[in-house]
This record gives structure tokens, C-alpha cells and sequence, in this order.
């Protein structure tokens, strides 16, 4: 495996984060010169930390269904927007410019995240054609294309249901300027990628309404999408096993466990497509 640490810089702000690639090293004696699709992670924290139990372990799935992995560990709170959405272009932008080098297919990139980590996902999924992201990076917009998002409890409104501390932490005093223009049910085109989300009916930090309000988006404008409800759990399981559960114990949830293996498929479908 080739596990590298890569500075990431905000071309706004010069905030920089980290994004750490986990590689499948290539081999003479299994496929040498194929390449495989990245699968981009956005740990969730509510844009106040970026989540353990959200990076590494999930991670290691990828890589076990023999995807590279990489965990962007981007700037949070005081960082404001749109510092994390410029560290994910340019994470984007580096798997892409090093294709070659890592054995990477540089047009089946995936945007996974959780919690707060899937707002940056699907931001970046619904934003990834302004012109704004591709000016400021030197790039044009085709090669930040990313190829679709995996959306584990997802942040999305800022509406009614909104997790308001994400969005404080994310827009500062500019809170009441740009909330509107971050709820992401509404910022939605045809040009957003494949979707895939999963959610549970009682989360009760992240309503499920904001994976049904980005569903709904999708489903309006066309885009290929697949939701999951799990009728129990609360929020932030990632893997929903022992191995991410938190300190105390809570966090497995075995009825929540299959959301991988549902992922996988979905995942096959659309690097096979």
C-alpha cells in the first residue's frame, strides 16, 4: 500500500489540509497495468473536526473490495467557506494530474462523506462546474469532474431540518448571507453525479428528511440515485461495528451494517458504466 501524506492548499484562504492516500501498489502478477477508480473521503464532525472512525476504517473496505482510498482531512472551523470546498477540487485535481503514477482511472474519482463530510461531498458534487472552483485552481472544469457520491448521513438542508452547528461552523457570520445557498436540495442540476445515500429514520442529530430532500433533487433532474432508511440507528455509525464504534460503546448497530455491501454493488454499477 502506498500511504503518502499531501498538502492541499485553499487557493482563498492558504488554509491548507491533508489528504492521505491509501494505494494499492500495482504487481506484475495481478493486472499491472490496471487502473483502479479512487474512492475520495470526507470524514464528518459537523465542520468542527474531521471524524476517526469516518477515515481509516472505512477506508480499509475500499480497499478490500479493491478500490484506492484516500481521506481528505480538510480545514474546519475557524475555517470558513469555501476553504473545504477548494481542498477537495484540489484533491480532486491531484488524483487526476498522478493518475498515471498511482495506477488511478481518472474518470471514476467518487466524493464519499459522512455527516457533515457528505455536505462537502454533495457541495462539491453540485458546485464542481462553476466556474468559480476552476478559475481559482488554474483548471478547467472537465477535470474536476468527479464520477459520483457516496453519502453516508448527510448533511443537506439548512432549512427546518437543519443541523444549524454545521452550518455556523461552515459560514460563520456569514450565516444568514449564504445558508440559502448552502441547503443543497436546491442547488442540484443535471450535471450532479450518480448518488448513492443511506440514513437512519431516528437519527435524531441529522434528520433522514436531508438524504430524502437531496433524493428527491436528483430524482427531479434525472440523475441516477439510490437511497437507503434504515428503521433504527442513530446518527454517525459509519461501519455501525465494533471496530467504529465509539469509546463507550455505542455505535454498533447490525441492522445498519449491510449499507456497505449495498454501496459495493451500486459502486460496480457505476465504474462499470
Amino acid at each position: 500500500m502506498i500511504h503518502e501524506k499531501i498538502a492541499v492548499t485553499a487557493p482563498d484562504s492558504g488554509e491548507t489540509g491533508y489528504l492521505y492516500t491509501y494505494f494499492l501498489e500495482s504487481s506484475e502478477e495481478m493486472r499491472p497495468d490496471e487502473r483502479r477508480p479512487v474512492i475520495l473521503m470526507c470524514p464528518g464532525g459537523g465542520y468542527a473536526m474531521t471524524s476517526d472512525r469516518e477515515a481509516e476504517p472505512v477506508a480499509v473496505r475500499f480497499l478490500a473490495m479493491g478500490y484506492h482510498a484516500a481521506v481528505l482531512r480538510y480545514s474546519v472551523a475557524p475555517a470558513r467557506y469555501p476553504t473545504a470546498l477548494f481542498q477537495t477540487a484540489q484533491s480532486v485535481l491531484w488524483l487526476k494530474e498522478h493518475a498515471a503514477e498511482y495506477h488511478i482511472d481518472p474518470d471514476r474519482i467518487i466524493l464519499q462523506g459522512c455527516s457533515a463530510g457528505g455536505h462537502l461531498a454533495a457541495n462539491y458534487g453540485v458546485a464542481w462546474n462553476r466556474p468559480f472552483l476552476a478559475e481559482a485552481l488554474g483548471a478547467v472544469s472537465e477535470q474536476l469532474k468527479p464520477a459520483g457520491l457516496l453519502l453516508c448521513y448527510p448533511v443537506i438542508t439548512s432549512g427546518e431540518k437543519a443541523h444549524r452547528e454545521s452550518f455556523e461552523n461552515l459560514l460563520g457570520d456569514r450565516y444568514e448571507q449564504l445558508k440559502d445557498e448552502l441547503s443543497l436540495e436546491y442547488q442540484v442540476t443535471e450535471q450532479t453525479p450518480p448518488a448513492f445515500l443511506w440514513h437512519t429514520a431516528t437519527d435524531d442529530t441529522v434528520p433522514a428528511e436531508n438524504s430524502l430532500y437531496f433524493f428527491e433533487a436528483l430524482l427531479a433532474k434525472g440523475v441516477f440515485a439510490e437511497l437507503h432508511i434504515y428503521p433504527v440507528g442513530g446518527h454517525g455509525l459509519s461501519l455501525a461495528n465494533e471496530e467504529t464504534c465509539r469509546s463507550n460503546g455505542v455505535g454498533v448497530q447490525k441492522e445498519c451494517q449491510s449499507w456497505i455491501d449495498l454501496a459495493q454493488t451500486w459502486l460496480e454499477r457505476i465504474v462499470n458504466s
